[in-house]
């Protein structure tokens, strides 16, 4: 369960590394209005990326027979979609964002629905939430017991917490001299990893069906 838990953890940081809308968005209330304001967003998206987590894990409940038993497609699909995403946040610049949006002085309330429904309304993060988790590689039978379930989901929800803990936090020490083409810079670096995910993926499908 230990484990499982470790690779929940890590599996929330995971998905809320890429610096998408809500990062930026993120990082934008922190650096106008505070680090409160930009980590209650960041909590809000954490709020659904958790439904996201929770619908993820019933299907990898219900499909571990489908997904060992069409294993090379399953490879081939997820890599592309993998890659996809991955293409996404290497060439697309989030920092046009800044200045498609103007900051709304409102409430850390207000702010965390605000990043909860940009989450819930991106059915990106849900494809990225199940990909990270079958890359992960729970052991499926904590599925079937609840207060695994329970674990699983509280170590997604606290690795997300832990991320954008720490994003506000050093954006809020830099408030005078943070480099949003820093945050650019590191986009392209997670849009390249992900994407090489995907391509290690996609080969592999590419290498059973042929090969095996």
């Amino acid at each position: 369960m230990l484990v499982n838990f470790i690779k929940a953890l890590i599996v929330g940081i995971a998905v809320s590394v890429p610096l998408g809308p809500v990062g930026m968005l993120c990082i934008q209330k922190t650096l106008s209005k505070g680090q409160l304001n930009g980590f209650s967003l960041g909590l809000g998206a954490a709020l659904a990326d958790l439904i996201f987590a929770a619908i993820t894990l019933f299907s990898l409940a219900f499909v571990t027979d489908f997904l060992e038993t069409n294993r090379p497609w399953v490879l081939l699909v997820g890599g592309a979609v993998i890659i996809f995403l991955g293409m996404n946040l290497l060439f697309k610049n989030p920092l046009s964002l800044l200045r498609e949006k103007k900051v709304e002085q409102t409430g850390k309330l207000t702010d965390g629905v605000q990043g909860f429904v940009i989450t819930l309304t991106n059915p990106g993060a849900l494809v990225l939430m199940l990909s990270v988790f079958a890359f992960a590689g729970i052991d499926s039978s904590a599925f079937d017991v609840p207060l695994s379930m329970f674990v699983l989901l509280s170590g997604v929800f606290l690795g997300e917490a832990l991320w954008w803990f720490g994003l506000t936090s050093v954006t809020n020490i830099f408030r005078r001299k943070f480099s949003l083409r820093g945050l650019l810079v590191m986009n392209r670096i997670a849009g390249a990893l992900i994407a090489a995910c995907g391509f290690v993926s996609l080969f592999e499908g590419i290498y059973e069906l042929v090969i095996l």
